[in-house]
């Protein structure tokens, strides 16, 4: 589990292809102070497993599920990707609950400045994912922690603050560029838990699927 709060930017040193496998090396400093071989990094806000470990760069394998779901496909060499260690069990909590389990991709369709922000407009490529977009919820970005600050029937918009914008692989990318996007994954154990219907066989009436007449029924909605 990640926070979404990137700790540094890496580089694409090198990439090896076969079919839709592919091994990135990425180049780091900070994430590399503890790493171990097996570790979870995110990359980009995928997240993916160190099979190698040198002084100044790892590697990584990156199956051809993540290759078709991610912007990873994109990387070139020298591409700068946001790097995050997985969430230690003492350090604090300041982004949201990341699972580095990417949804889809959204295109940037514009870059705006609005005074000490600048605003990334993002449609994503999959409509559906709308239903997990809240306004003033949280949401990732290319594995950024942040906060939808407008949402349209097509698309949503975030505001950048100039140290994540300084900080991250996001001052790189403009119009047109593709992102990864996670959605909250509150909102898709909700969904799960509201539109389950279990097969075995109810023992009490209160073990009934969870529905909105039930929450309604016993006073959550």
């Amino acid at each position: 589990m990640f926070t979404g709060l990137v700790e540094e930017v890496g580089r694409i040193q090198s990439i090896s292809k076969s079919g839709e496998a592919m091994v990135l090396g990425i180049s780091g400093s900070v994430v590399l102070g503890d790493l171990k071989i097996g570790d979870s990094v995110s990359v980009n806000g995928v997240c993916l497993t160190a099979i190698q470990i040198g002084t100044k760069d790892f590697k990584v394998d990156v199956m051809p599920e993540t290759f078709r779901s991610s912007n990873l496909k994109e990387l070139r060499s020298g591409s700068r990707v946001n790097l995050e260690r997985a969430m230690a069990a003492n350090g604090r909590f300041g982004g949201h609950i990341v699972q580095g389990h990417v949804d889809g991709t959204g295109t940037i369709r514009s870059v705006t400045s609005d005074q000490n922000a600048v605003v990334f407009e993002v449609e994503p490529s999959d409509q559906a994912l709308f239903k997990y977009v809240l306004l003033k919820g949280s949401i990732t970005i290319d594995g950024i922690s942040l906060t939808v600050a407008q949402r349209t029937r097509n698309s949503f918009a975030v505001s950048i603050i100039p140290h994540t914008l300084a900080e991250t692989a996001l001052q790189a990318k403009h119009e047109g560029d593709t992102v990864n996007i996670e959605c909250d994954i509150l909102g898709k154990y909700v969904e799960q838990l509201l539109n389950y219907r279990g097969s075995a066989p109810m023992e009490r009436a209160d073990q009934a699927p969870l529905s909105l007449d039930y929450l309604a029924k016993h006073g959550f909605a």
